[in-house]
């Protein structure tokens, strides 16, 4: 962003867009995992896969949806240590996004080592897919702020 400096009003902007992505994320991560779920048992089949990654998928979006909306109601116009603050925050959400994908890919990979625990392989899965998520989402808004 070619700016020499950034107006209160357009970072407010980009926080209200970037909730609203996280917002569309949650719903979409409920609803899928609540789709996997009602899938699987209409269908009568049991996947210790599919269930725990819909699992993990559900709650993270239930989780992401609360966040969303509790940020949501803070929002308000930032001076300058205001728009520091978030870029140091959402920095700090970006290590944690990728530490959430490390951490299911480590349970993934134990749950696979184990003896082929496809519980502990999926939960890691469905851990990792939110942590990549989130940390596309959280990059984004990292992007719009100017430093």
């Amino acid at each position: 962003m070619p700016l020499q400096g950034q107006w209160a009003d357009s970072l407010l902007e980009f926080e209200r867009v970037h909730l609203l992505k996280l917002t569309v994320w949650a719903a979409l991560s409920i609803a899928v995992g609540l789709l996997l779920l009602t899938a699987s048992r209409l269908r009568r089949t049991d996947s210790p896969l599919l269930r725990h990654f819909a699992i993990q998928t559900a709650a993270w979006g239930a989780v992401d949806l609360a966040i969303a909306l509790w940020a949501r109601s803070r929002l308000t116009l930032r001076d300058l240590a205001g728009a520091t603050e978030l870029d140091r925050f959402i920095w700090l959400n970006v290590g944690l996004d990728v530490g959430y994908a490390a951490v299911g890919l480590t349970l993934a990979l134990s749950g696979w080592a184990l003896g082929r625990r496809l519980g502990l392989v999926g939960a890691g899965l469905g851990v990792i897919v939110q942590g990549l998520a989130l940390a596309v989402l959280d990059l984004q808004l990292a992007a719009t702020i100017v430093r």
